[in-house]
């Protein structure tokens, strides 16, 4: 199915290539550049039926009706599109009195949801650009350029280049089939370039966001950021401080639990974004050369457990990303004489307020996550029941992942792991075993109970 538009795509013919190859920047694309059906591969065979339910309903009741963004750049690349969102000239009360399965949600950019089940689709109206007689009700905007307040409705030219980058400005017309490229998102497909649309500095401050989707695009795509597109985002990287916690942690998932975390990672330490998100976690990597080969080998277990389709949680990468910074702090308590326990306990709570005014870390993900650092505290105690004990723990797993990690980054010597190995997979007999050797197992020396001191009986005088 996708291998004609691909080939042109590598190889362009005369039509098609005189098609992208226009000479017009993507500021000045007034008129769309459309590409008709026997030039493009997006089938409706590959459009989910709720989404085509929405862009039939919409065109049937005399409205505009477009796929439009990543769903249909991912097509044209030769990707299964998974997420649908559709544009229209129809404004949100319009799109919920049409469909009673929707709801109006956001203040910011007012947008309906339509459910299907499980499938949401979202639809937005088009936006136009904010004007004098607006008032902050509708159109807002910061004294530092970001944008507050974006209910301004407008014509599809106006909203093709309110988008953010040229390869998201394609929509797909239901009504015809054609895909209407209003800023040379095509040719940029076939360079395989990430560039904004306008004036970049302009567009990052009216949603610093932005930084973070071009890392997550140049990431998930193998995209080249244009340079007039990088250039700012290393001075500008400060702008996500004035994004609201909340938003920032719904992008920390989608940057690093798609699969690509890895080399995302890498991406937003050189363009000085990943300490925006992480502050503690980047100063820690200054300090400690393995808190940055922890997060790397944490990042490349999670995107081959997603390659491989198995399942991924938060939790554990949050634990990974913080663990340096704990035990950095834990070690300061303990130098200053709290003992051990309470030391982790002290410093995992410092480390998490200051985080949550970075990102924040709902309950379902920051329980969990704290239980993974207090674990490391209890394997290495092995005596006895409490073998036993630590296994059955439900965040066990995790928390020997950890474990691993620490001893593969350099953190703490080998061998706690291989035991903890050998007592999983063991039978009765073997575990046994390895209880009875575990007295001398460096790395059991500080299960030695402490016996309690009697006090001395008082005699009588």
């Amino acid at each position: 199915m996708f291998k004609g538009f691909t080939r042109l795509l590598h190889s362009p013919g005369e039509h098609l290539k005189s098609l992208l190859d226009s000479p017009e920047s993507a500021a000045d694309a007034l008129s769309p550049r459309i590409i008709p059906r026997s030039e493009h591969p997006v089938s409706r065979q590959q459009i989910s039926e709720a989404a085509l339910k929405v862009l039939y309903r919409l065109n049937g009741a005399g409205f505009d009706a477009y796929l439009v963004g990543g769903c249909i750049r991912d097509a044209l690349l030769g990707k299964m599109p998974k997420d649908f969102d559709v544009a229209t000239n129809a404004t949100p009360e319009q799109v919920r009195d049409l469909f009673r399965n929707s709801r109006l949600i956001g203040r910011r950019f007012r947008i309906v949801h339509v459910r299907f089940g499980r499938e949401v689709i979202e639809v937005t109206t088009f936006r136009g650009k904010p004007q004098d007689e607006h008032g902050d009700h509708i159109a807002q905007q910061s004294d530092d350029g970001l944008l507050l307040r974006d209910n301004v409705w407008g014509s599809i030219e106006e909203d093709a280049l309110r988008r953010d980058f040229t390869v998201n400005a394609l929509y797909y017309n239901i009504a015809d089939f054609t895909i209407h490229d209003f800023a040379n998102g095509a040719r940029d497909i076939e360079s395989r370039t990430l560039r904004l649309i306008g004036d970049p500095v302009t567009r990052y401050r009216e949603d610093p966001v932005r930084m973070l989707r071009a890392v997550r695009f140049a990431a998930k795509l193998d995209f080249t950021i244009e340079p007039s597109t990088e250039e700012p985002m290393y001075d500008l990287a400060p702008l996500l401080l004035q994004i609201p916690p909340a938003r920032l942690f719904d992008e920390v998932l989608k940057l690093f639990m798609s699969g690509h975390g890895l080399i995302t990672f890498r991406l937003l330490s050189h363009y000085n974004l990943f300490g925006m998100l992480f502050p503690e976690a980047e100063e820690a990597m200054a300090d400690a050369a393995w808190a940055e080969d922890l997060i790397e080998q944490a990042l490349t277990n999670t995107d081959k457990r997603i390659a491989e389709g198995r399942p991924v949680t938060p939790a554990f990468l949050l634990a990974a990303f913080l663990w340096a910074p704990v035990a950095h702090r834990q070690a300061e308590l303990e130098r200053e004489g709290m003992p051990s326990i309470p030391a982790l306990q002290t410093a995992a709570q410092q480390v998490v307020t200051r985080q949550l005014q970075h990102i924040s870390i709902p309950k379902r993900f920051g329980m969990p996550m704290r239980d993974i650092w207090e674990l490391q505290a209890r394997l290495p105690l092995r005596r006895g029941k409490r073998a036993f004990q630590t296994r059955e723990h439900p965040r066990f797993r995790a928390a020997y992942d950890l474990l691993l990690l620490r001893e593969q980054a350099g953190e703490i010597p080998r061998g706690l792991g291989d035991w903890w190995n050998a007592f999983q997979q063991g039978d009765e007999h073997e575990q046994l075993r390895l209880l009875q050797k575990v007295g001398s197992d460096p790395a059991s020396q500080g299960d030695r109970r402490r016996k309690k001191r009697r006090k001395p009986r008082k005699t009588e005088q």
